[in-house]
């Protein structure tokens, strides 16, 4: 199979997991033998001054740009699908519309909540929210929800607004590619068609091997950042004994973190980002991971390479969170933000060494079944063939009578509808 792979990178300084699984996956079907080629843009190409930030406003609802240069790409390879990851700010909604001029089905993975909040993080003030989910989404433009600027959450917004008037989400995509049941509901009350989502958990194009857990640590990976729920974990590891936290990553609280645990003598050590390879040899080695996120999660790389290193994982009860690590099985689920539970919860999953065995051979069986590369490429070419499907079922379409178009429409699409 021949796939045009879209995506914007993020910024150097802010490293995305968005970015992470587009390469996984891009690693993912060239080892399974089919024949890749990238479109891709990076946002450390947006320009400072205020006309280039005003050319990319613009650009981010349509960019004639990419447009173009998107079907001179798809033209010289002549794809069986393109496949988008993310187009914001740069490539824009656009894309769809360039490989609909050219015939060739469109998958959408939605690794975030985009598509229905301007944001893409459904959080304000550091805490869930769902204000713009099945509006207009003004409370971002209020609240200032992308970037901590009304300008840029307009631009966002207006991104939004714009094409559902143009129909980019309604028929510009064939099949929407959702990581999560939990994802897969917000988006539908959103407006996304019910019928072009799927629901395809992110799986790794490599197996790191599972571990032994004979490290004697807790580790937590990600950005140092409030909504990860760093700051409830140092204050619940005031009531974790003999158990030493190791924190790799980065992020604008990590001066802050680590003042605040030289004085509380909090038993953490901060080492900053640190290289995958070596993240993947604490997995093996940790005790346990902790994902104490207070925001809704996508499907985090870390959980899948814990699973894959048979780490046992302590994670927040909270959204897709509380979907993908079963309770007692996996791990153990606390309230998200309770410093108290976290703690308690660690303290129930170290009570019974062999109930911690036990789940650290659940967690690697769990990764052979459902996230393994051999699964993973499966299940991606699975979407891939039913986009292809249903992009020839609708260039078909307009052969039916009326009648029994306007019926069957009617029957295939279970939820509102972006327009």
């Amino acid at each position: 199979m021949k796939i045009l792979l879209v995506h914007e990178f993020y910024q150097t300084h802010s490293p995305s997991g968005e970015d992470a699984m587009f390469l996984a996956e891009k690693r993912l079907l060239e080892d399974g033998g089919h024949a890749v080629q990238v479109f891709e843009a990076h946002n450390d190409a947006i320009g400072r001054s205020v006309a280039e930030r005003l050319a990319v406003a613009a650009g981010s609802i349509w960019s004639l740009r990419s447009y173009r240069s998107l079907r001179r790409a798809i033209r010289g390879f002549r794809p069986d699908v393109v496949h988008c990851h993310n187009t914001f700010p740069l490539i824009s909604p656009s894309a769809y519309h360039a490989a609909r001029a050219e015939s060739v089905p469109v998958v959408q993975t939605l690794h975030n909540y985009r598509l229905v909040c301007p944001s893409g993080l459904l959080l304000r003030d550091q805490k869930p929210c769902e204000a713009c989910v099945g509006r207009m989404p003004m409370p971002a433009v209020r609240h200032r929800c992308y970037r901590g600027s009304r300008a840029a959450s307009a631009v966002a917004a207006s991104m939004l607004v714009a094409n559902r008037a143009l129909g980019s989400f309604r028929s510009g995509v064939d099949r929407y590619i959702v990581l999560t049941e939990f994802a897969r509901e917000i988006l539908i009350r959103g407006g996304l068609p019910a019928d072009r989502l799927v629901v395809r958990a992110n799986g790794l194009a490599a197996d790191p091997g599972t571990g032994r857990g004979d490290g004697g640590f807790a580790l937590f990976v990600g950005r140092l950042s409030a909504e990860k729920g760093v700051v409830t974990l140092l204050e619940a590891w005031r009531d974790v004994p003999g158990l030493p936290l190791l924190i790799a990553g980065d992020g604008p609280l990590r001066a802050e973190l680590e003042a605040k645990a030289r004085a509380t003598d909090v038993n953490a050590e901060f080492l900053g980002r640190v290289p995958r390879e070596r993240v993947l040899d604490l997995m093996r080695r940790a005790t346990l991971l902790a994902l104490p996120s207070e925001c809704y999660e996508g499907m985090p790389v870390t959980l899948l390479e814990a699973l894959a290193c048979g780490c046992p994982i302590a994670a927040s009860r909270l959204g897709a969170l509380a979907e993908l690590v079963a309770d007692g099985e996996n791990g153990v689920l606390f309230t998200a933000a309770d410093a108290a539970a976290l703690a308690g919860a660690i303290a129930r999953l170290r009570a019974d060494p062999g109930a911690m065995a036990a789940t650290r051979v659940r967690n690697r069986a769990l990764f052979e079944a459902r996230y393994a590369p051999s699964q993973a490429l499966r299940s991606l070419e699975a979407v891939y063939r039913d986009a292809i499907r249903a992009a020839a079922a609708q260039a078909a379409e307009p052969a039916l009578p009326r009648a029994r178009r306007s019926r069957t429409t009617s029957e295939t699409n279970t939820g509102p509808e972006i327009r």
